[in-house]
Order: structure tokens, then sequence, then C-alpha cells
């Protein structure tokens, strides 16, 4: 069975494709940039910034950049990376688990070849002690195929979960869908650009499903990841929750590694569950663009975080 079709290279594509490759001189000079969300580009790295965080009483999920292979020995790299951070984290006894993006693992050559991959990951991670494989959500071009993918582990596999974005206007059939398969899912707003036809584009709308859709998680989902730096939504959480007794263990706030650390902390000492998600690895140019600088909110919002504590 095929992945989803690749996306359309244009010559401006093409050009921004080449100044993030990893070995560009963007990659080699302005790494200061994305610092501060990019914990740095080996498993050492990002091992270093795991035991950070959980210093400060927080668990983790390490994300190794790339995504988009189309070339089979690449997925197959991408999964030996993984190999070795899983079998890293077990040696080093830090709390954190990882999420991997299924176009990374060749999503866009095969669905079986991205299956065989994620399966052979889950089975590696079930000897941790936090066995968990998120599979990140990426553009809407790709969420057909990475829900059936999860959908097939799945039902040989419970250590895994998908993310569902609230702006999409399908998620709330996906959210039911996952709750009645009892999936651990992680909400967020979404982080890609996209049609109209398909996609809530207005912030106040897309904030109004994206608390819709936690309240049904936190009432009838398993242990959902709340994954959101909105302030407004924060508060509305634990409102809904106290309002609700809904106990603090039972689901988490997620942030990005670098954002408003001093709220992760806030969290932390209120006694809620917070966990920080870790990107690292060579493609961080590339992440830094397309998940931070691409869109306006995100860019504003990352230029605050680096002058804020």
């Amino acid at each position: 069975m095929g992945g989803p079709a690749p996306r359309r290279i244009t010559p401006l594509v093409a050009l921004i494709d080449r100044v993030l490759a990893p070995e560009s001189t963007f990659q080699k000079r302005f790494f200061f940039l994305a610092k501060r969300f990019v914990a740095g580009e080996t498993i050492d790295d990002a091992l270093a910034a795991v035991r950070a965080i959980n210093e400060r009483g927080m668990s983790a999920t390490l994300d190794f950049l790339g995504e988009d292979v189309t070339e089979e020995t690449a997925a197959q790299h991408t999964r030996d990376v993984y190999f070795e951070i899983l079998d890293a984290i077990k040696r080093e006894g830090v709390d954190s688990n990882v999420s991997i993006k299924l176009s990374a693992l060749g999503l866009l050559i095969s669905e079986d070849l991205a299956t065989q991959q994620l399966t052979s990951i889950l089975e590696r991670a079930s000897t941790n002690k936090d066995s968990f494989v998120r599979i990140d959500m990426e553009g809407s071009g790709c969420t057909e195929p990475t829900l059936r993918i999860f959908e097939r582990v799945f039902a040989s596999h419970s250590n895994v979960g998908p993310v569902l974005q609230a702006l999409l206007k399908r998620t709330p059939s996906d959210v039911e869908r996952m709750i009645g398969l009892k999936a651990r899912v992680r909400l967020c707003k979404g982080a890609y650009k996209e049609a109209a036809a398909i996609a809530h584009q207005a912030m106040p709308t897309i904030r109004r499903e994206y608390l819709r859709l936690a309240e049904r998680l936190l009432t009838s989902g398993v242990y959902p990841g709340l994954a959101t730096h909105d302030l407004r939504l924060i508060s509305a959480i634990k409102r809904f929750t106290d309002r609700n007794k809904i106990a603090p263990d039972s689901f988490e706030f997620q942030m990005l590694y670098g954002v408003r650390p001093h709220v992760q902390q806030e969290l932390v000492s209120q006694g809620y569950r917070v966990r920080i998600y870790i990107p690292f690895g060579t493609h961080w140019a590339a992440y830094f663009y397309r998940r931070v600088l691409e869109r306006r909110e995100n860019a504003l919002f990352a230029l605050s975080s680096i002058f804020s504590r």
C-alpha cells in the first residue's frame, strides 16, 4: 500500500530545503537561534536535557528530528537511531519516552514499510520503564494514513498513541474513535497551514474547539496529553478539572522544550503532571523553520519566548 503523495517541490521550496539542509551554512552558523528550542544534535545532548527536565519534576519525550523520507535506507536509519535512543534511556534510567513521525519511517514510500518500522520500535520500547511511543501528527495529507497505521499496530501493541489537531474539522470524530479504542491521545492546536475547507482558521474558533475536545478526553479518554502553551486554555482546563473533580494524575500537560519554562514549573508546583517534548538532531533548522517560523503566530510566540524567562 502506498503512502501519501510527497509535498510539491516548487523552486521556492527547493531553495528553502537547500538553506535548511543539515550540511548548509545556515545550519552550521545559526544554531544559536534555535538552541532554546532544540536540545542539540546528539543523543548525549538529548539525555542531558532530559536529566535537567527530570530534576525539575517533569517527564520528557524525545523527538529525533527528521521527516519526509523518500529512501528506504534513510527510513531504516531513523529506526536504528530510535533503537539507540531507547537503549540510552533505559541505560541512563531517565524518565522519558519517545515520539516519531511516520514520514521519517517511510510513510511516503509505503504504509507497509512505515508499519513495519513502527512495529519494530514499539517492540524495542516494550522493555523500557516507560514503553510508550507517541506517533506525531504531520500535515493533513498524512492524517488518514497515520491513523490507519496507528490502528493497525494498536491491535497488537498497546504502547502507542496518536496526536490529534484541534484545528482540523475532522478531529471531533477522530476523538470519538480514539475514545472508543481506549487509545491515549495527545491533543494540540495544530502547527500546519491548512486549507479553510478542512481546517478552522480563526484562533478563537481553534481555542474553542481545543477546549471542547480536551473536556471530552478528560471525561471519557485514557490519560490524555493536553499539549498547549496557551495560558487561557491552561486556565480553562484547570477550572474544568477542579469543577469536575478530575484527578491531576489522570492527565498531563505537555509543552515544548524551551517554551514558557516558568509556566511549566508553576504547573508542577501546583501538583499537575507535565511532560516536555525535547527535539534533537541534525535536522533542527528545518524543524525550527517549519514548526516555529512558518506560521505568523508561532514566529511571534517564539521570538517572545527567546526574551522571556
